[in-house]
């Protein structure tokens, strides 16, 4: 009993409860249905939940590989600007954040611009990468802007920004808002050059970003369930001291009341963006 009980017992209980490891990021959860989507799945999917349809957000890289023909695309860098203006410090100096973010994501700043075509149609692609410091605009985004839009003028392609942002960049104070009024010079080039200009709204568009050029499209797209606006809806209400409706914001609010031209899921994205240029750009 004694052999059973000291050595055979504890050597069973350990096989039973000895724990597999299981990566912590092959699973996740969906904001809205609270499924639990298998990562490869939901990458076939292109970050749309299967359940709900929830449009989860997407990477940059995967976001131009399906909206540009063939996956093809030719990458332009941002312009050079001062990376820290006005040595900005709140609890971490500005450099020390930006070189962060600059680890986590692999990138110079929170845009990235890209060439191609889409339809057959040439388009010079300027979307925002959130998760470089919430997509924040400061000199370097609202310099890639311009850029952007030179580069479209030069080839005579159509612009598609595609903004994923909290808005302008405190760290960068009034500089960070100088770029509102520089990106939508940027927009009077396009249409004086008689090129399309189309916005593809996608979840956050908030803040000084859609106080801007985000506004400002010949076509406003958007993906279904994205936040759209300037303040938050919670600072709206404290303001007015009135409840707002169900859904303010929403891609779909704001599609019912005039500000957003389409709604369109994902997958569909490409193929509508092509039969707006081929009726934008006839030769």
């Amino acid at each position: 009993m004694n052999w059973l009980t000291n050595f055979v017992r504890p050597k069973i209980r350990a096989l039973v409860s000895q724990k597999t490891e299981v990566p912590d990021n092959l699973w996740v959860k969906c904001p809205k249905c609270d499924a639990m989507l298998f990562h490869r799945e939901l990458e076939k999917n292109l970050n749309v939940c299967q359940h709900c349809g929830y449009h989860l957000r997407v990477k940059v890289d995967a976001r131009l590989n399906q909206l540009f023909d063939n996956a093809e695309y030719e990458l332009h860098q941002l312009p050079a600007v001062p990376l820290d203006p006005l040595k900005f410090k709140d609890r971490k100096k500005y450099t020390d954040r930006l070189k962060d973010a600059q680890a986590a994501t692999g990138q110079r700043d929170g845009l990235r611009i890209a060439s191609g075509t889409i339809g057959g149609k040439p388009v010079v692609i300027a979307a925002f990468d959130f998760d470089f410091m919430g997509g924040s605009m400061g000199i370097a985004v609202g310099s890639g802007i311009v850029r952007a839009g030179e580069i479209a003028i030069k080839n005579g392609a159509a612009l598609i920004v595609i903004p994923a942002s909290g808005g302008a960049r405190m760290q960068e104070g009034v500089l960070s808002l100088m770029q509102m009024p520089r990106t939508t010079i940027a927009v009077q080039r396009m249409r004086e050059a008689k090129l399309p200009y189309i916005v593809l709204l996608t979840d956050p568009t908030t803040g000084g970003v859609s106080a801007s050029f985000a506004m400002l499209g010949d076509i406003h797209i958007a993906e279904p369930g994205a936040q759209i606006g300037f303040a938050g809806k919670r600072v709206i209400e404290e303001t007015i001291r009135e409840k707002l409706p169900e859904g303010f914001q929403t891609a779909e609010y704001l599609m019912d009341h005039g500000t957003v031209d389409l709604v369109i899921a994902r997958k569909e994205l490409p193929a509508t963006l092509g039969r707006v240029l081929n009726v934008l750009m006839q030769t």
